[in-house]
């Protein structure tokens, strides 16, 4: 029996950049950070139970891999040829659909929960880009590749996306202090709302594969993300610099551009509450986090945050204590 514990992930500059139909123009940037918010999965072989079974948010049981629906699921055991005498169980600290990257984060698990019962070890980079193959080439996701790499990687990390696709993973290691100044002002709040994070994509998508190299909503998209990308750079090093109100500024900064990319990624209850956060509650920048739509509302404030939090609360917004996971996806348990 394996199990693996593996990162949901928070992106802090740079989202939008990791699309293929953007990188491919001149190459990709994210900034993330992997929270200590996990997804779980125990993953054996039976010894005389012949189906595939699931045990979690949607159970399945089926004769054959290639029955279940669970596409994930399905495609991995296909890719690693286990066609029966398989059952897995899945617990996550945080639902999915909230922003912080759970499916790609379930698959990388998983793929090392089933690389670890062949008695392999495969390493982070081997485990996010064969989370990418699946996700974006054979089931044809239109997804990049930030959340598989921030998954197998952990930490405060940078992925320099080249127009091939080629990901170069950089760390920003900060000191304990520093980092936890971050942490204890970067206040994360849950929306009550979920979404599918590739419906909200799909509107940059299409911008992006514009036929005409003229047309007005590729060149927007296109300057909007070129802008999301540079900022990803100056927030890097605002917190390699250990720049606390940059951040916060910079913050406001990316999520206002981000707007400009969909009209799905905010919806105006948000808006209402960011703003008065911002006017009467010391908030210097947020934006919600992942493709937006709902999930989870990062606001930075310089101040204690008491009040802000008083706020949120009353707005039946309840706040996400978090730290930073360093680890990225591990083998807990290997027994049998």
């Amino acid at each position: 029996m394996i199990s693996t514990r593996t990162p949901l992930r928070v992106t802090l500059g740079g989202g939008g950049t990791d699309l293929e139909s953007y990188y491919r123009h001149g190459g990709g940037f994210i900034f993330a950070m992997a929270l200590d918010k996990y997804i779980h999965i125990t993953a054996h072989r039976p010894a005389f139970e012949r189906r595939v079974l699931i045990h979690g948010p949607h159970p399945e049981a089926a004769d054959r891999s290639l029955d279940i629906q669970h596409e994930l699921v399905r495609e991995a055991l296909l890719r690693h040829g286990l066609h029966d005498r398989v059952e897995l169980a899945s617990i996550a600290d945080i639902a999915g659909g909230t922003g912080l990257g759970s499916s790609s984060c379930f698959l990388v698990g998983f793929l090392h929960a089933l690389h670890a019962l062949k008695g392999e070890r495969p390493t982070p980079a081997q485990l996010a880009e064969e989370a990418c193959t699946l996700e974006i080439d054979v089931l044809n996701k239109g997804i990049g590749k930030q959340d598989q790499y921030m998954a197998a990687f952990g930490g405060l990390t940078t992925l320099d996306i080249a127009p091939d696709g080629k990901v170069t993973v950089g760390k920003v290691e900060l000191d304990p202090e520093v980092e936890a100044a971050f942490v204890r002002h970067t206040h994360i709040y849950y929306t009550g709302l979920r979404r599918d994070a590739a419906v909200i994509l799909e509107d940059q998508h299409k911008a992006m594969l514009g036929a005409d190299e003229q047309d007005e909503a590729r060149r927007k998209t296109q300057e909007n993300l070129g802008f999301i990308k540079d900022l990803g750079y100056r927030i890097r090093d605002a917190w390699k610099a250990g720049d606390l109100e940059g951040w916060g500024e910079m913050l406001h900064e990316h999520w206002t551009h981000k707007k400009k990319l969909s009209s799905k990624i905010s919806w105006p209850h948000i808006d209402a509450i960011y703003d008065e956060a911002r006017s009467a509650y010391g908030v210097t920048g947020g934006k919600v986090i992942g493709a937006g739509g709902g999930g989870f509302l990062m606001l930075f404030t310089p101040g204690d945050g008491e009040a802000l939090e008083a706020f949120m609360v009353r707005n039946n917004m309840p706040r996400l204590h978090y730290g930073v996971d360093h680890g990225g996806t591990r083998v807990l348990e290997a027994v049998g």
